[in-house]
């Protein structure tokens, strides 16, 4: 037997045995991935993360950030008082009324032309964002209620009062006497990426301070909810992420890691009306400028640019030689301007129907409620960097924003302002048309005394108040500026008679307010 020949074999076997693994395991350190297969099954990869060693990456700690949101976050319920609504047609009569000599005490015939909505209770989350008692939350959470509760972390309870409202961005601050609360500083929603983690802290269900966790799953989404309290000036850039949010959540904090206030968490897309997957919270830069408006000035600031753009679900539903008629790109993101107002800031920087914007501020347009979210930004008056396309080139301009009145002015809050709707005065054509000699369309109705306390319908058209012919917007105003409360006549074209509609609390302040306690 040639047992030197056997001995050589074996070691230059167990050589290339040692090599071969040690070549194996320097190969898979370079390569952050692992293959696993299956019998009948394509190879797939781990979806776990690697570091540059090979090692799996640290996991998240959501501790800190928790134990930070959560005494700076608050549970709000308000309640809602019993009401009658009429549409104040002369009253019918009960044609029982008669047969059982009621006359004119009959309780029955005053029910008639009237609605009643019975009194309601609702609970929802807030934001400490100040020492001194200051809370921001949803529009929705506080919307038409009568009084306004709010419960600390440390199960204080206190009364709180209705700062200021915005439905256009379904946001709210309350405030609450008292110095030293816990708040949540604001962080930067610019700075916030897709796949990063999110906490979402909040009261769902009335149950005490819940935290849940989930990564940001998209950025700029609109789902057309603001636009059923503000038809004409919704704003809509939402944060999508998957952390678990349910009914009582709305209005409260969405943060990052460092617990830093980076959202409001407002709503959530689900078939069945609890969390189904995904929930929407409103960015904390946005946040932020309706929050200092709202103490600074009682309403919002807001700049328009003064454009209009094609609806991007609309564009969806077009076929390709529709969008080659109307001129929309299919290789370029941005938002493609199809109308210039006439007097607007788009104008008056030179931009026209068919430029593209791409940029505001350097910062990338990817759409229309993108494009929403960075214009609610900034104030009338304040100046934007555009970047848009012309024709294929790439061009600058510097526009100046205005308010929508079209002018540079801090806009106030008027009594016009608090009926929450939209008014333009009458065609003249229209005007003639119905055998009237003018006065003041109403629609876009939507949160405000009018839906509060009328019946009033769309297309209503105002003729008189307090028995005063007004003929356009402006005599509208007019009427209506230091009064607490009116009788407004009018017609809905198509129909018969004079409909009458009582205004009332038009120099109303809103809710109740604050006790004296501290935050301790």
């Amino acid at each position: 037997m040639n047992w030197k020949g056997i001995l050589t074999t074996v070691l230059v076997s167990a050589t290339t045995a040692v090599v071969s693994v040690g070549l194996y395991a320097k190969y898979q350190q370079r390569n952050n991935y692992a293959l696993v297969a299956s019998q009948g099954k394509v190879p797939v990869n781990y979806a776990g993360f690697f570091g540059k060693d090979g090692n799996p990456g640290q996991p998240v700690d959501f501790e800190a950030a928790a134990s930070t949101a959560i005494p700076a976050v608050v549970h709000i319920k308000t309640s809602t008082n019993p009401r009658t609504v009429s549409n104040n047609l002369p009253r019918q009569k009960n044609p029982f009324a008669e047969l059982f000599g009621l006359g004119d005490d009959d309780p029955f015939g005053q029910m008639f032309g009237q609605k009643s909505i019975p009194g309601q209770i609702a609970s929802g989350s807030g934001v400490l964002i100040s020492e001194d008692g200051y809370i921001v939350t949803n529009n929705h959470v506080v919307d038409g209620a009568d009084e306004v509760n709010v419960t600390l972390s440390n199960k204080k309870y206190m009364k709180a009062k209705v700062v200021g409202t915005d439905p256009s961005t379904d946001l709210a601050v309350l405030k609450i006497e008292g110095h030293g609360y816990p708040y949540l500083l604001y962080g930067n929603s610019d700075d916030v990426h897709i796949g990063q983690w999110v906490l979402a802290v909040g009261y769902p269900f009335t149950l005490e301070t819940t935290v849940t966790a989930g990564i940001i799953s998209a950025k700029g989404r609109a789902l057309g909810l603001n636009s059923r309290k503000a038809a004409n000036s919704a704003v809509e850039s939402f944060l999508q992420t998957d952390a678990a949010v349910n009914p009582g959540n709305s209005g409260g904090a969405l943060i990052n890691t460092k617990g830093e206030l980076i959202g409001i968490n407002s709503a959530i897309a689900s078939p069945t009306g609890a969390f189904a997957g995904y929930s929407f919270a409103i960015p904390v830069n946005i946040t932020k400028k309706v929050v200092n408006d709202l103490i600074a000035y009682g309403m919002v600031q807001r700049g328009y640019l003064g454009i209009e753009y094609p609806n991007e679900q609309a564009l969806d539903q077009l076929t390709e030689e529709q969008r080659k008629q109307q001129g929309v790109a299919d290789d370029v993101n941005g938002v493609s301007i199809s109308t210039v107002v006439p007097g607007g800031a788009a104008e008056a920087a030179g931009l026209k129907k068919g430029d593209i914007i791409t940029k505001i501020n350097g910062n990338i347009i990817s759409g229309g409620a993108d494009l929403q979210g960075r214009i609610a930004l900034y104030k009338p008056g304040e100046k934007i960097n555009i970047t848009y396309l012309r024709d294929g080139s790439e061009h600058t301009a510097i526009a100046t924003l205005k308010n929508n009145a079209g002018t540079l002015d801090v806009v106030h809050t008027s009594a016009l302002d608090k009926l929450g709707a939209q008014f333009a005065t009458l065609d003249a054509a229209k005007a003639k048309a119905l055998g009237i000699k003018g006065g003041v369309v109403v629609s876009g109705i939507g949160q405000g005394i009018i839906s509060d306390q009328t019946m009033m319908k769309n297309k209503f058209v105002i003729l008189r108040v307090d028995g005063k012919d007004v003929y356009s917007v402006d005599q509208f105003k007019a009427a209506l500026d230091g009064k607490s409360s009116v009788n407004v006549e009018g017609i809905y074209p198509g129909f018969e008679g004079v409909y009458q509609y009582g205004l009332n609390d038009l120099n109303g302040q809103g809710s109740s307010s604050g006790g004296d306690d501290d935050g301790q």
